[in-house]
């Protein structure tokens, strides 16, 4: 494998999501005609997928890496939280989902015509406050017997609790990594990680005119938040990953760019199952990236497995 470190023995690898989960649906069909009704496509729906999404993918993509996972949400009481609770359970995730009987699970609709997708559905309302204190009471009570903790923030409300969950797991010595949302991180102070993505980088820094003023912005953001470590993924450039001791930067490894939907999960649950697993930070992205550049050449959120990881790129 190209420059990869020596991969870690990830069976011993205990992780602990926690976040906003969705179901992820998608209806495959022909496209072959105009509505006579208004100038959109008419697409004959053939086939159809579920994939758990958000908090969730995450959670399976670090399961399928053979980590021990378990996952901690909100979902309503509806039969989109079934759904996830059998598609988690079958992909070997341990999936502890508070109900809140007012809240709606989830769902993003993705209709796909000639493999591409035309249309997105999202229907969502926020966890009530009982649900949140149950969680948080929960994620306390787990901390002692996990390695790492993933918090990913999709920004609708299940990590009300995140300043207190990065304290309390901090306190604990457990490495807390954040997949982060909008364009306050003050709520993430303290946290072991961060992973924005380049536009979500910029809405919190601004727009950066050179590698030397990315690193800059990055490094003072990372020192004002008092985190270890900064991981920025930039699509195509690759990623940059800022720590004391510099910037280490990582190229892309994508063989083919098919769709880029869920590709942070896979990079955040990547390291965090390696980190979980005692490899370096530094080894870890390495890890990481080479998972996403596999990833991307799917459709949809998908998973790296463990034996997909270990092919040459």
């Amino acid at each position: 494998m190209r420059n990869l470190p020596p991969l870690p023995d990830t069976s011993r690898a205990r992780v602990l999501v926690v976040g906003d989960v969705m179901l992820d649906r998608y209806w495959f069909g022909d496209v072959s005609r105009i509505s006579p009704e208004a100038p959109v496509p008419v697409v004959k729906v053939e086939r159809s997928e579920e994939r758990p999404g958000g908090a969730a993918n995450v959670a399976r993509n670090a399961a399928a890496l053979a980590a021990h996972t378990v996952l901690l949400s909100v979902v309503g009481q509806d039969e989109p939280a079934q759904a996830l609770g059998r598609l988690l359970e079958s992909e070997g995730v341990v999936a502890s989902l508070q109900t809140d009987p007012d809240l709606a699970t989830t769902v993003k609709l993705r209709v796909i015509g000639r493999q591409q997708q035309l249309l997105r559905i999202d229907f969502e309302t926020w966890p009530n406050h009982e649900s949140l204190q149950a969680t948080l009471a929960e994620f306390r009570a787990r901390l002692p017997n996990v390695d790492v903790v993933v918090l990913s923030d999709y920004g609708k409300g299940g990590l009300t609790h995140v300043a207190e969950m990065i304290q309390l797991a901090r306190e604990a010595n457990k490495p807390v990594l954040v997949d982060p949302k909008g364009d306050d991180y003050s709520k993430y102070r303290g946290a072991t990680l961060l992973t924005p993505n380049r536009s979500e980088l910029r809405q919190v820094v601004g727009k950066w005119r050179d590698d030397a003023d990315l690193a800059a912005r990055a490094q003072k953001l990372r020192a004002e938040l008092a985190l270890d470590a900064l991981l920025v993924t930039r699509s195509e450039e690759g990623m940059t990953l800022f720590r004391d001791e510099g910037a280490l930067h990582e190229g892309t490894r994508a063989r083919e760019v098919y769709d880029v939907s869920g590709a942070g999960d896979t990079v955040i649950a990547t390291l965090a199952v390696m980190l979980a697993a005692g490899a370096p930070m530094a080894d870890a992205m390495r890890w990481a990236n080479h998972a996403a550049g596999i990833v991307v050449g799917k459709l949809g959120t998908a998973t790296v497995t463990l034996d997909e990881i270990k092919i040459p790129d």
